[in-house]
């Protein structure tokens, strides 16, 4: 028992009461109790404690169910003043208008209904434009064959005519057949590239490891390359793609870049840059450059800067396709007389690259 406590009780005890052993027994009771207290204030305490916890992680769960509730509420006022205009007579302000519950139900029923309706007329347009695009690819596979044809037909009686009289042809004749032969290869050029066109895109992309060190090497192998400029490349990257799109890609621009140079001494770089999440590219040279008007116009179908007839003027709209359908963008800074540059990204798959 507590000492102080043992002191103050034998304190005002008589004498005759201190000698009594029944005194013992009540002190031990007194003690009991006294230790029972404790015992049931720790326990209270740890209640208590507990109890705090609970009240706290309670009281915030209030609060943020209450701030929940607050915004479900404005969310509803929205509605019902939306509600008023949309109820409100000839002369009659918001403010005099009432609804009941019945009316937001009926609102947000309708509202419900038209969004349904509105996304059963989207996927129906979209499934026809869909549709349209297959019957489009179709329409360009069957017209240029159909124009094939009559092309190689010409293509074979102008070179026999060429052979089989070029005794009786003077200059006049020999240069209208060349130049009927030069329009027969300009209008195959025009067909081959409506076809690529229409076929990019249309079935989904493969991806596989793509080594672009190799990839230039054989594009530069395969095309002709004037012996007054010099191409070099920086180490690229192997990334993941389909070979014969990026070779289409990266062949159309650096085909473009020694076309139009002007320069004696031309010098066209291909390079690249890790951007994390895609790769930027650049193809850069020395030729005439481009005026800034012109920079969107070239990525348009059958835009031509100038009047080549080994360009189809769809070679730059292929080359934005084919970007876009990796997920990049494609851009050109150019200044007239001293060089242009093409950047484009290449978006990484979600399992990086190599």
């Amino acid at each position: 028992m507590n000492s102080l406590l043992k002191r103050q009780i034998r304190k005002f005890l008589s004498e005759e009461l201190k000698s009594k052993e029944d005194l013992t027994a009540f002190i031990n009771a007194v003690d009991l109790s006294y230790n029972n207290f404790d015992e049931q204030s720790s326990m209270i305490q740890r209640a208590m404690s507990i109890s705090s916890d609970e009240l706290y992680s309670a009281n915030r769960k209030l609060q943020n169910e209450a701030k929940e509730q607050k915004e479900v509420i404005d969310k509803l006022k929205n509605v019902i003043n939306t509600l008023k205009f949309y109820n409100l007579k000839e002369d009659e302000k918001p403010e005099e208008v009432e609804l009941t519950g019945s009316d937001l139900v009926d609102f947000i029923d309708n509202q419900t209904k038209e969004i349904i309706e509105m996304n059963k007329q989207r996927q129906s347009l979209l499934n026809e434009l869909a549709h349209q695009n297959q019957e489009l690819s179709d329409y360009a596979h069957m017209v240029s064959h159909d124009l094939k044809s009559p092309l190689r037909s010409i293509d074979a009686l102008t070179a026999w005519l060429s052979e089989d009289y070029k005794d009786t042809f003077d200059a006049n004749g020999k240069n209208t057949l060349h130049l009927i032969r030069n329009n027969v290869e300009k209008m195959d050029t025009l067909i081959n590239g409506i076809l690529e066109y229409s076929t990019i895109g249309k079935n989904q992309i493969e991806l596989y490891d793509v080594d672009l060190n190799n990839l230039i090497d054989n594009i530069l192998s395969s095309i002709k390359i004037p012996d007054h400029i010099r191409i070099t490349k920086t180490n690229l990257p192997t990334i993941q793609g389909d070979k014969y799109r990026l070779q289409q890609l990266f062949q159309n621009l650096i085909g473009n870049a020694v076309k139009y140079n002007d320069k004696a001494q031309g010098t066209i770089e291909v390079g690249a840059e890790d951007q994390d999440n895609y790769w930027q590219f650049y193809i850069k040279d020395n030729g005439k450059g481009i005026e800034e008007t012109y920079f969107d116009k070239i990525f348009k179908t059958f835009e031509k800067l100038e009047n080549n007839p080994d360009s189809s003027g769809i070679g730059l709209s292929i080359v934005k396709k084919i970007v876009e359908l990796y997920g990049g963008k494609i851009w050109l800074e150019s200044q007239v007389h001293i060089g242009t540059t093409f950047y484009f990204t290449l978006k990484k798959p979600p399992n990086g690259t190599t």
